[in-house]
């Protein structure tokens, strides 16, 4: 049986990050309406799994209703502003209505600068057995510079918590190319990260992404392109030289600490998206070819993929979860780059076999792109059976998805990671 996931968006931050493009909103006056969220959470997860619902309509309740849950992911925003009662009460009305697996992962994600000692033991309490802490830097300086409100030393008190709460599965995230940073002090910031002891770090480059802070108005004193290569090649022989192993474009792990969730992104597995601003994907056999001529193949089944978007406005979700939430048809041509955008971070790459059963799509479709690709260097492999990328395709992993954009197609929504 298919496992999928469970994603539960948190929107609300102490205070928005300028470089932060995900759908966060600062902590109002009137505080954070906790049990009514909880609520509406509740609410936007039984209209997805009603069978006559827009989502799941026309066979679709299998893809969630007969599947079991492998990994739930609790992002945001700062889910670790929610209480552990809140999160207790989500997580055992997952449970109530859906089928986890014996050893599910259940991540939440946490700023060391909203935790209380003594939390973390209450979460775990709760069902959460992996975290993942939003460090980013171990200087002051740069934590400044990012309107982060918490200080180096709230995530080594965060992290000594976290061990001693039985929750050592956890991930740290590490930013770099940050203002005024040379490569001693972002080799600075894995060593400290490494003396922490996660079973996970998540090494991310600072980009100023559109409707941010950071894009209207850039930091000063941005590393060149040149030291921000040395960065990431520094950082990454330090990682793996320590025993994490990348298994993901920016993604450490100790071995057998993957995140899970995240591989279910990067695999075009499905996964329920619920709350504000969430996306969701779910697909399933179909019982009407519905591929044009481009996408056709007699020896692939036909399936439909749809996707959900929830409103990203709180107050808009919190009225009418059910009436907030759009779908969106996949159709056949748009998803070999759907998939491809995901798969393509990983190392290993993608085969036939795994492309055909989860888009549904037949292999030679994307033979043009491999071609270009395959001759630009940035992907090597047996073009007709499995490919992965290249150093270069990696250290270009943008030029190289670009090469499997159909004409008029936008990229996916973004996924929660790690």
């Amino acid at each position: 049986m298919t496992s999928c996931g469970v994603y539960v968006h948190f929107p609300w931050c102490v205070r928005k990050c300028p470089y932060c493009d995900f759908n966060s909103h600062a902590v109002r006056d009137e505080g954070i309406p906790e049990t009514a969220y909880v609520d509406a959470l509740l609410a936007d997860l039984e209209s997805q799994l009603d069978p006559q619902g827009a989502l799941l309509q026309s066979g679709g309740a299998h893809a969630f209703a007969s599947r079991r849950i492998a990994s739930v992911f609790l992002g945001g925003g700062t889910p670790s502003l929610f209480s552990p009662a809140a999160i207790a009460r989500v997580l055992e009305g997952l449970r109530e209505r859906l089928s986890f697996e014996a050893d599910v992962e259940v991540t939440l994600e946490a700023n060391p600068g909203t935790i209380e000692r003594g939390r973390f033991a209450e979460y775990a309490a709760a069902g959460v057995n992996r975290v993942s802490l939003g460090a980013q830097t171990f200087s002051a300086q740069a934590l400044l510079a990012l309107g982060r409100i918490h200080a180096a030393e709230d995530t080594q008190r965060a992290a000594e918590e976290l061990h001693a709460a039985g929750l050592s599965n956890f991930n740290l995230d590490l930013m770099y190319a940050l203002p005024q940073q040379d490569v001693a002090g972002a080799i600075a910031d894995v060593e400290r990260a490494l003396a922490l002891a996660p079973a996970q770090i998540s090494h991310y480059q600072l980009t100023l992404e559109p409707n941010t802070a950071f894009a209207a108005r850039p930091p000063e004193h941005l590393p060149d392109d040149d030291t921000v290569a040395a960065m990431l090649e520094a950082a990454r022989a330090r990682l793996e030289a320590a025993g994490y192993a990348r298994y993901e474009v920016s993604a450490y792990a100790r071995a057998g600490r993957e995140c899970r969730h995240n591989l279910g992104y990067w695999r075009y597995g499905d996964y329920l998206g619920l709350g504000a601003g969430a996306h969701g994907k779910c697909s399933w056999p179909s019982a009407d070819d519905e591929r044009d001529a481009t996408t056709r193949s007699a020896d692939v089944p036909a399936l439909r993929v749809r996707r959900s978007v929830q409103a990203r406005d709180p107050r808009k979700f919190l009225r009418d979860p059910r009436a907030a939430l759009s779908v969106i048809e996949v159709t056949p041509a748009e998803r070999p780059f759907e998939f491809m955008l995901n798969a393509l971070r990983l190392p290993e790459g993608t085969t036939r076999l795994e492309f055909e059963r989860a888009t549904g799509v037949a292999w030679t479709v994307l033979a043009p792109a491999l071609e270009r690709a395959g001759a630009a260097g940035l992907l090597i492999g047996d073009l007709k059976r499995a490919v992965r990328p290249s150093e270069r395709g990696y250290a270009f992993l943008n030029d190289l998805l670009l090469e499997f954009l159909g004409p008029g197609q936008a990229a996916s929504p973004a996924m929660h990671s790690p």
